[in-house]
């Protein structure tokens, strides 16, 4: 039976555009993964937007002389346009400040507050001497009291991985201009972390062998010291407090964390709207044996793997206070957060402010989305922080892609098509054609299960096993040599455009855009794998605004090895990857010195 899987994306910050590191973490594996769980046959539902509330926004807005409004504007659409051109296939990739984001927030914050899990309490804010303005938490720095590291953020320390509040920091400092903070009295509204430790407990525990073991062992370790938490901040740009007395102030809203994870339940609800069946969402979020499937970089494991179920099993009234669910209904938890670790590059912490960035759309004006897809899932920080070079670029493109891949199916299909025209009838098989074929049909299963548990590097590389047998396969039968054996050269070439159409599939989730040309090649007819379409929409009465979208549900690719179709015509192909030239190193390096 399908399964209805939910991904939800990490929301990119629409503060800027996003640079290769971002897509790193959240992008690209979590679009392997949705092609994937298409392919074998799942109801897939991508959803994710830009963030565009909260204190950060305000300071870039004011920094580049527009309006808070002008600028997520702006940025959602670079964003949207980048991820697009990624070959991201979002059903629905939106944004907070649409009208259906603010009622869906406030729906969850009546629900929290209704079964007794947010209060109300008088805290020290940090605000800035210098403007007034609050600074959230991680725009404030300082010395950690539990570890004593120097650099510590006003949420959590990532050195310890304890949460804190920047009231506890060592010579606490703002990010923005240095200057020491100013704590005053205010209100606001906290959720009851504590009272969901045990069932927080419950749920975790539940996830050994199933979650990577660094997500669980840190989300374990947060729940020694769960605290009440802010959710209201001292800001005007923001989702509204939804209560009499509150939501009317000018200077009070819903903290842009808060408002951010509930985007993945928004988005849904938004996709089931614009589909024409409102109710359409409730399949990935209510379900008994639906699946949700949580993809963020290492720095939002917090959010998603303990505040986040905390929120949902406070609406459904699952915590240590009880209560009923809301009128959305009882919503699931997530059923596993794949979380990233940290991606550098040449060695350095990727920096917009110091110029050590990449950002998607310059790296795809000059090179192919794939090569960048690849190079993510082969040597991203899926596991571990690891470090992008373009040494290594250069060489995984030239040596990987055109080499072995690009090169097996260029001298398969265009040795065909010479010699025959047509995919060969094949005559009788040897005993190396069949374990080359039977070796090809295995690796769906092999390369199926690491998908499913989110392991790209290992499906890649297992894929890739098959290119490269292939390649030995051709040459060491070296059909090009049997012109006076037409039968074996007709099996030979047969045997190795099979493998290049299973590899072709293997190889879909990783690289869409290249197999989509290898289908067509073939003599495939209709859409393999769809691209993702940006569309221009608009709420009633409201502002248009461009959503990442797609139709996925007619692609013919399946998750199978099928036979291709002796006689199906073939002309010659044209290069699958085009080869580096060696000084692009030199290039970029400089131009990241510049």
């Amino acid at each position: 039976m399908p399964q209805h899987i939910l991904t939800a994306v990490a929301w990119p910050y629409a503060n800027g555009p996003r640079h290769i590191g971002h897509v790193s973490g959240f992008g690209v594996p979590s679009d392997i993964f949705s092609r994937y769980q298409r392919m074998a046959g799942n109801k897939v539902l991508m959803v994710s937007g830009t963030d565009e509330h909260g204190t950060p926004i305000q300071v870039q807005a004011d920094q580049e002389g527009v309006s808070t409004q002008e600028l997520v504007d702006r940025y959602n659409r670079i964003i949207a346009e980048d991820l697009t051109a990624l070959g991201l296939s979002y059903d629905l990739f939106t944004r907070t400040t649409t009208r259906n984001h603010y009622a869906v927030t406030q729906e969850i914050f009546r629900g929290l507050y209704k079964n007794g899990y947010v209060v109300p309490q008088t805290t020290l804010g940090a605000v800035s001497p210098s403007t007034g303005r609050t600074l959230p938490d991680r725009y404030i720095e300082g010395t950690c009291p539990i570890c004593k590291y120097d650099g510590a953020r006003g949420d959590q320390c990532d050195n310890c991985g304890n949460q804190l509040d920047p009231i506890d920091l060592i010579n606490p400092r703002s990010k923005i201009n240095g200057e020491t903070p100013k704590f005053v009295e205010t209100e606001h509204f906290m959720l009851d972390l504590p009272a969901f430790a045990d069932v927080l407990g419950s749920y975790l525990q539940s996830k050994h062998g199933e979650w990577r073991p660094n997500v669980l062992r840190f989300s374990l370790n947060l729940l020694n010291d769960l605290q009440p938490r802010a959710i209201t901040r001292d800001l005007d740009w923001g989702v509204p407090i939804p209560l009499d007395g509150w939501r009317d102030l000018e200077n009070k809203r819903l903290y842009v964390w808060f408002d951010a994870v509930i985007g993945y339940l928004s988005a849904s609800i938004e996709w089931a709207k614009r589909s024409g069946d409102p109710d359409a969402w409730r399949a990935w979020w209510q379900s008994p044996d639906a699946r949700s499937y949580y993809f963020m970089g290492k720095d939002n494991i917090v959010f998603h793997s303990v505040i986040w179920p905390a929120m949902l099993l406070g609406y459904n009234g699952e915590g240590a206070k009880g209560g009923s669910p809301g009128s959305l209904g009882r919503l699931n938890p997530p059923t596993e957060v794949v979380s990233s670790e940290y991606l550098t590059m040449e060695g350095r912490k990727f920096s917009s402010s110091r110029r050590v960035v990449i950002y998607v759309r310059d790296f795809l004006s000059r090179y192919d989305a794939d090569a960048l897809r690849y190079y993510i899932a082969i040597a991203g920080p899926e596991t571990q922080d690891t470090d992008f070079t373009w040494a290594e670029f250069l060489n995984r493109n030239n040596g990987e892609l055109v080499a072995a891949w690009g090169n097996l199916v260029n001298r398969s299909i265009s040795m065909a098509a010479k010699n025959f025209g047509e995919i060969p009838q094949p005559g009788e098989l040897t005993d190396a054609d069949r374990a080359l074929l039977e070796r090809s049909k295995a690796a769906f299963a092999t390369v199926g299960a690491e998908l499913s548990r989110s392991r790209f590097k290992n499906a890649l590389t297992e894929a890739f096993n098959v290119v490269r047998e292939a390649n030995k396969y051709l040459a060491d039968q070296a059909p090009w040599k049997l012109k006076d054996d037409p039968d074996r050269q007709r099996s030979i070439l047969y045997v190795a455009l099979q493998i290049v159409d299973d590899a072709k599939t293997l190889l879909t989730p990783f690289l869409p855009s290249s197999s989509n040309k290898v289908y067509k090649m073939l003599g495939g007819e209709g859409t393999w794998s769809s691209m993702p379409e940006l569309r221009e929409v608009e709420e009633e009465g409201g502002r248009p605004y461009p959503v990442i979208t797609g139709t996925y549900e007619d692609d013919v690719a399946t998750w199978e090895s099928r036979p291709i179709r002796p006689g199906t015509p073939l002309s010659a192909p044209t290069p699958l990857f085009r080869k580096l030239d060696p000084k692009i190193v030199d290039e970029e390096l400089a131009r990241l010195e510049g």
